[in-house]
């Protein structure tokens, strides 16, 4: 299927809950809080050790730069998919499809807009993206998107809510990119994602170029930032001013990524099972992990840290589309500088699709095999 193809599929109801066979967690699961949650999760697990997790995967390449003025992050999903993306999530059963990397057009003309640069270019890029989400989730298929810039998530989440108007959003990042127009230092629309996205900031968001089909449509209440570290004074104000729920890294260091994760999912989860649309940036990390990165920051999230964040929300059997973005070959010091990179972002994404480091188990040993194995 191509991805032409895949943007005329007919619209269709969210899947999450009925086409995928994750483990489900159950309206009790939701009520509960803090350790009991996590103990319960457990148990679910252990309870359905045989079940499959065989599922549907759209791969989208967003090979787009112009949210930010660093080149290079354009080849972001040629080195994702250079990793190996595509075998390793073939082993885990998952189907697979890529449908290649959208192609953007360029503008020849595009006039700064309040010192935001290409917003033209950028608008269009985001409405194409927008519309092929928007076909990937709606044909039943978990949406993976590799940028490409942070400012795709304006058309990757927007494209996943017209399929799922309910669904919540997780923003693992280093920057909280809710900028606008009249606060961003840089007016790099790739700090400005969210802005776009939240209706308590339509007010503050002017009639920018290239955006007219993009209406927001995202509460505060439905986000949460995970791995803040480097925010500016006006996202600041809007962080503490709308409420929104947010870990930094101080947060995490202070409480643990296990209790920050129970938090995130009971805040977005408690009142009822929805759709979660995961946005990671690659700088969520620290620079020692990802140093191939536009806008690295130090003292980020360890791998253990990163790895058990895609874990938890996986394990809810709720993920319904992914960002993956920021990874830049250009900056990378070395080849080995771009393989790590390039590989953490296959391991981000793997483990939200089932990934486990755990192992696999194939059944349950019989007592006379598991007395055996002991005996060995």
């Amino acid at each position: 299927m191509s991805i032409q193809r895949l943007e005329e599929t007919e619209t269709h109801q969210c899947h999450y809950s009925t086409n995928k066979p994750y483990i489900q967690c159950s309206r009790t699961e939701m009520a509960l809080r803090g350790p009991l949650l996590h103990l319960f999760r457990r148990q679910l697990n252990i309870a359905r050790p045989n079940q499959t997790r065989a599922h549907s995967v759209a791969i989208l390449g967003a090979p787009f730069s112009k949210g930010q003025k660093r080149r290079g992050v354009e080849h972001g999903p040629k080195a994702i998919r250079d990793a190996g993306l595509i075998e390793r999530l073939s082993n885990l059963d998952c189907s697979v499809h890529d449908f290649g990397d959208l192609s953007f057009p360029h503008l020849d003309k595009d006039e700064p807009f309040m010192q935001v640069p290409f917003p033209r270019t950028v608008g269009r890029a985001n409405k194409l993206l927008s519309n092929a989400v928007d076909g990937a989730v709606g044909a039943g298929h978990t949406c993976v998107m590799l940028g490409g810039d942070h400012s795709l998530a304006i058309g990757s989440v927007s494209g996943h809510a017209r399929q799922c108007p309910d669904l919540c959003l997780i923003w693992v990042d280093a920057h909280a990119d809710l900028n606008t127009p009249e606060t961003s230092p840089s007016g790099n629309l790739h700090g400005q994602s969210v802005a776009f996205l939240l209706k308590e900031l339509q007010d503050k968001m002017p009639s920018i170029p290239g955006f007219s089909w993009m209406k927001p449509f995202l509460s505060s209440s439905d986000l949460v930032y995970i791995g803040l570290r480097d925010v500016d004074p006006g996202e600041h104000y809007f962080l503490k001013n709308l409420g929104i729920q947010y870990f930094t890294m101080r947060d995490i260091d202070r409480m643990g990524i296990q209790r920050v994760m129970e938090v995130t999912l009971d805040h977005l989860l408690a009142r009822k099972q929805r759709p979660i649309h995961l946005s990671f940036d690659i700088d969520a990390f620290d620079p020692s992990l990802a140093p191939a990165t536009g806008t690295p920051v130090n003292g980020g999230l360890t791998y253990r840290e990163g790895i058990y964040i895609t874990e938890e929300i996986h394990n809810t059997g709720l993920l319904s589309a992914m960002d993956l973005v920021e990874v830049n070959p250009v900056l990378g010091a070395s080849s080995e500088a771009v393989e790590a990179t390039a590989g953490l972002a296959v391991d981000v994404i793997a483990s939200s699709l089932g990934q486990s480091r755990e192992g696999a188990f194939q059944g349950t040993p019989s007592p006379t095999e598991d007395t055996e194995q002991l005996r060995l």
